[in-house]
């Protein structure tokens, strides 16, 4: 007699991922390529109106 049961296996959970803690530098990064992207769109958005 075995404990173990047919059927299909559940996968394992991966454990969560600890959030890291972003310096200054990153923070800066990241506005910066927001920035960049929402000119890229209203570029796109003003030519699209002409």
């Amino acid at each position: 007699m075995s404990s173990r049961q047919g059927g299909k296996q559940k996968p394992l959970k991966a454990p969560k991922k600890d959030r890291q803690d972003m310096d200054e530098d990153d923070v800066a990064l990241k506005q910066k390529l927001r920035d960049q992207q929402k000119a890229e769109k209203d570029a796109i958005a003003k030519m699209k109106k002409k």
